[in-house]
């Protein structure tokens, strides 16, 4: 176990240097500690700063002029520096764990190696400061050079603690591109049934972590691992079924699987295309010649979508904008301007890119049967769509040249009439542009 001086060196912003150089000459100990460190040894910005100390919350406090008690429990201050606030941390050991998720007691120690013992894998327990370099007392930067995700110590006893850890393993792999060592990953498959014990809030902000990382796909290793069975049940049966379809190659889990590399790493396209065919289980049929049909499968995928992110407590704009795009991933749109303006109203101005690159995603992960065709009327769409932007189209109430107080001025009571003939003249709109006038649009009032 080397404790030495690490030869890497590692650049660290100032307002952190700051506060490490402020411990030390008050006579503690100060770090830089488990993932900002990993981040910097693969080259890659830090999101943030996590500093630990052998100070004790009230020492740091009375090191630093301007603090927040974030977590004084825990060992936790936020030592404020201009706007900024950076976590510093007392090292610590975590007491008997009775819940899958917290301990009992937390234990201030001295001890650095005793604090970095308790951290959840190799690559995110190592600290740096300039004078110490690189604390590695558990390999992690030989985990980083191999591309493995490995418990520190005993993976049971880790996961054991903190079954969040388990879901946790399979996000790190599918941000860094790394394969699970094969204890901890053995240990995950035994206790990912105690991922029933961490909150619907906490599974949500990983499976999101998961769906928007460079592998998306590695959804399939959480599948493996029994962590979907407990999290995400729906997603087991889309494994489980087939579809004996000229337009397929895969089975409905492993085109969901390919589908969710073909878009970009947004939250709601990513969230659409991993539900988009949930409702396949429930609709599948199969015809005499043995071809496989999900008919109305949209919808009940759609259904499904939002039973799923209710339940995971998805915020309400991030549900609507999903469940839209689910219900109209099979929108047949005509490839003709009014077609595509009414598509648009139908789906919502905000939704409709975001359907496009949907659509492209779905083929993308089918088989090459009509590839060409699909294609190119996805391309036919998206001209027309961005002709439509271009010519600043009416496809809003907002920009109809009419409005409910002309129509009052023209002689019109209040009331259901109003709303009924702003709707026919909007459609009249949409058909035809060029009558988005207000003399036109009058005229047409009988």
């Amino acid at each position: 176990m080397d404790l030495g001086k690490g030869s890497m060196e590692i650049r660290l912003p100032e307002k952190v240097q700051y506060i490490i150089t402020q411990l030390e000459n008050a006579g503690y100990e100060g770090y830089a500690v488990g993932g900002c460190v990993r981040d910097s040894i693969l080259q890659k910005e830090p999101d943030d700063w996590d500093i630990t100390t052998s100070a004790t919350p009230l020492q740091t406090k009375a090191v630093f002029e301007r603090t927040v008690d974030t977590g004084m429990k825990h060992g936790t201050v936020t030592v404020l520096l201009g706007k900024e606030g950076f976590e510093v941390t007392t090292y610590r050991i975590d007491g008997e764990y009775e819940d899958s998720r917290h301990p009992k007691e937390v234990i201030f120690t001295a001890n650095l190696i005793e604090d970095l013992k308790r951290r959840d894998f190799t690559i995110n327990a190592m600290a740096y400061n300039p004078k110490s370099g690189i604390i590695d007392a558990f390999d992690g930067i030989k985990d980083l050079k191999d591309h493995v995700i490995r418990c520190v110590g005993e993976p049971q006893e880790r996961f054991g603690e903190d079954a969040l850890r388990i879901m946790r393993a399979v996000r790190f792999s599918a941000q860094l591109g790394f394969s699970i060592e094969e204890q901890t990953e053995q240990a995950a498959h035994i206790l990912a049934p105690t991922l029933k014990n961490i909150s619907a809030e906490r599974i949500c902000t990983e499976l999101v972590k998961l769906l928007i990382s460079d592998h998306p796909d590695y959804l399939r290793t959480a599948f493996k691992m029994g962590i979907t069975a407990v999290i995400l049940p729906e997603f087991d049966r889309i494994m489980e079924t087939t579809q004996n379809n000229p337009h397929h190659c895969y089975n409905v889990g492993e085109h969901t699987l390919h589908a969710l590399n073909h878009v970009k790493p947004d939250k709601v396209l990513r969230l659409a295309m991993l539900f988009h065919d949930f409702g396949k289980p429930q609709t599948k049929s199969t015809d005499e010649k043995g071809i496989d049909h999900f008919y109305g499968h949209a919808e009940v995928s759609a259904h499904l979508s939002s039973d799923i992110m209710h339940r995971l407590k998805f915020d309400n704009d991030t549900i609507k904008k999903v469940v839209k795009l689910v219900k109209y991933h099979d929108l047949k749109i005509e490839q003709e301007p009014a077609a595509v303006r009414r598509a648009i109203v139908t789906v919502g101005e905000d939704i409709f890119p975001y359907l496009l690159q949907i659509k492209q995603g779905d083929f993308l992960a089918q088989s090459t049967y009509k590839r060409k065709e699909k294609e190119e009327e996805l391309q036919i769409l998206t001209e027309i769509y961005e002709k439509i932007l271009r010519n600043k189209d009416c496809i809003s109430l907002k920009t109809l040249a009419v409005t409910g107080t002309d129509l009052v001025e023209w002689g019109m009571k209040p009331g259901k009439e109003i709303g009924e003939t702003l709707g026919r003249l909007f459609d009249i709109v949409l058909q035809d542009p060029s009558k988005n006038t207000k003399e036109y649009l009058l005229s047409r009032i009988h």
